[in-house]
């Protein structure tokens, strides 16, 4: 009998329905040669300090650094648990084979393989490795398993990962809370929660520790249109209020000139697929929802078989899929007034290679519909919304790049002698405007459009469609007329709070501000967390009373400044440094690193902190929560 183990019940359901196993057994299915079980996300975890040793059942500064010379792992305590497992093993022990039917990650390699090992399974496991749950991907995905044996490098990235959070978070927490806490509460310390927690503290603390400064901008307003004086660069506008209003009553009673038009035309590409932490970004920022209610909702999407598999870092999609894209589009019936100027006239889709590169995915990729109409299942109006974006930006993969015109027209007010500030004889202004020729793609969020599934009356992705459009007069070089100047008066303002949104981005590469979507690319190595968890890492924020949230912003609590702000171990808070680590554990998957080497790295780095803090006499203490 071959057994088949997924990593939820629905899961296992869809893919004994696909084998013929159609008798329910009560924690499996069987049919057709198979018997089809499954977990419940982790049925097994790291056993806690005091399984490995009795003498780390009390918190106790003498007893640290606590590091086991090996890792055992154990049933989770719980009565489901333990009867789901009791079938798992039965299942197991008498199999002839098995098939991993686990999440196709590195998490969900995890899980399945500690059930195993716990279950004590001996006969040969196959991997089964899908990144949709339809019926004709499961069946694709059964005619080409795979030996488990291959996988061997992303179960080790993923244990390293379980061992290094559990050695570091075991350690610095009874270290931080023996030391600082008073011994009135918990000071949980996380390799990935700490330096997120840190980045938020950080920023409150310029935000706090800013100050204004005031400048002055002049402007005039010819034809209608406002140019804006051209400073020095660095400079905002004038220093002091003197000079400005000098400046203003110089050129009042000059006339303007304009000295320059220039066109220049320009194209822009249609946005990037989704990957999980861009969909959680547009979720935020358009719909509000937290990076973990876009997380349940997208693994709901993805289990309704309407969008492929959600835990994923990568925008592209491979070479193999794009024959199968027709078929995906024609699925999508809402959206055919969308999809049919596509194929217009014979037109074929065009492959862009900023959609399509194999070399940009790995295991998965981007997040994209799978074909199934979505009109003929049953969603909420939150789903809706969440298809609705990730379609939209589906097929605005395949439309040509919006095309548009930008004009600078520069003017200036002249007069001999004219000294104002740093200017002699003139004083330069600007305007810029831009003008639509073809929206090509941006007609998929303009306003007023049938919206798919999306629910009357809720938001929509217009934000991607509404390219900026000023329209210029027709100004000739030469020309010149009065003008009404005006100065107005300015303050620098402070950075902004993190937003769930603006988090996610900070995480996703090491607390640098990157807007560009190449370099935003490449620092993704370093990224801190990985995509999955960066959303339960946020909560668990929220859980510890280490962050608040104010209106849309993230902001952090006395805790969690106080926690910050007595850590002195760069490696505890660092994003940087945290991302260092998260890039060798993605080295290992790639088999580029050792997992023994990470290890005693591990190792290593938890007996240096533990000694640093040791030695600390400081009176630093964090007070309890409030």
């Amino acid at each position: 009998m071959i057994v088949c183990i997924a990593e939820k019940p629905s899961v296992a359901r869809d893919i004994a329905n696909v084998l013929g196993a159609k008798n329910d057994r009560g924690g499996f299915m069987e049919g057709n040669g198979y018997q089809v079980t499954w977990t419940f996300g982790h049925l097994c975890e790291l056993k806690e300090p005091h399984e490995y040793s009795s003498m780390w059942k009390t918190w106790s500064l003498a007893q640290l650094p606590m590091i086991p010379s090996r890792f055992g792992i154990k049933l989770k305590a719980d009565k489901g648990v333990e009867k789901q497992f009791a079938v798992i093993e039965k299942l197991m022990q008498a199999a002839d084979a098995i098939i991993n039917c686990g999440d196709a990650g590195q998490e969900g390699e995890l899980i399945q393989r500690w059930v195993m090992q716990k279950a004590g399974a001996k006969c040969p496991v196959q991997r089964l490795w899908i990144s949709s749950l339809t019926e004709e991907a499961i069946r694709e995905g059964f005619q080409s398993l795979k030996d488990q044996r291959e996988y061997q490098s992303l179960y080790e990235a993923g244990l390293c990962r379980a061992i290094g959070d559990w050695t570091l978070g075991m350690n610095a927490t009874r270290l931080y809370t023996l030391k600082y806490g008073l011994n009135r509460q918990v000071l949980s310390i996380g390799r990935v929660q700490t330096p997120t927690l840190a980045l938020i503290v950080n920023r409150q603390h310029e935000i706090d520790h800013f100050t204004p400064e005031t400048y002055w901008v002049l402007s005039t307003v010819y034809r209608d249109t406002t140019f804006t004086a051209v400073m020095e660069e660095g400079d905002r506008g004038f220093k002091t209020q003197e000079e400005g209003e000098k400046a203003l009553e110089a050129i009042r009673p000059l006339p303007f000139t304009i000295t320059s038009v220039e066109k220049k035309a320009g194209k822009e590409a249609p946005p990037r697929l989704f990957d999980l932490t861009s969909l959680q970004v547009e979720c935020n920022k358009k719909f509000g929802y937290s990076a973990e209610t876009t997380l349940q909702l997208i693994q709901s999407l993805y289990e309704k078989k309407v969008a492929t598999y959600p835990r994923v870092d990568t925008t592209y999609l491979p070479d193999d899929v794009f024959p199968k894209c027709p078929q995906i589009l024609d699925g999508m019936v809402p959206y055919a007034h969308f999809i049919q100027p596509l194929f217009a006239d014979g037109k074929t889709l065009k492959k862009s290679t900023k959609v399509f590169d194999n070399s940009k995915v790995t295991d998965h990729h981007a997040i994209i519909p799978t074909g199934v109409n979505p009109a003929t299942v049953s969603m909420t109006d939150m789903e809706k919304r969440v298809y609705d974006l990730i379609a939209r930006r589906f097929i605005g993969a395949f439309y040509p790049e919006c095309k548009f015109e930008q004009t600078t027209v520069t003017g200036e007010v002249r007069s001999e002698g004219l000294r104002v500030a740093s200017f002699d004889d003139a004083i330069p202004f600007r305007a810029t405007g831009k003008r639509i020729i073809d929206p090509a793609w941006h007609v998929l969020w303009e306003k007023k459009k049938p919206a798919g599934p999306t629910p009357e009356g809720s938001p929509e992705g217009q934000d991607e469609g509404q390219n900026e459009e000023r329209s210029l007069p027709a100004f000739k070089k030469g020309e010149n007329g009065p003008h009404t100047p005006t100065l107005t008066e300015k303050q620098t303002t402070p950075p902004k709070p993190y937003t769930e949104a603006t988090l996610l981005r900070a995480m996703e590469t090491a607390g640098k501000l990157v807007d560009n979507d190449e370099l935003r690319d490449a620092l993704k190595e370093n990224g801190i967390g990985r995509p999955s968890t960066r959303a339960a890492i946020i909560e668990t924020l929220f859980k510890r009373n280490y962050i608040k949230r104010v209106r849309k912003s993230l902001a952090p609590t006395a805790t969690g400044i106080e926690l910050i702000g007595l850590i002195r171990e760069e490696l505890l808070k660092s994003a940087e440094l945290t991302g260092i680590w998260e890039k060798k554990l993605r080295q290992i998957e790639r088999h580029e690193y050792d997992a023994a080497t990470f290890i005693a790295e591990l190792k290593q780095m938890v007996t240096d902190i533990v000694l640093t803090v040791m030695q600390d006499n400081s009176n630093r203490r964090v007070p309890p929560a409030q």
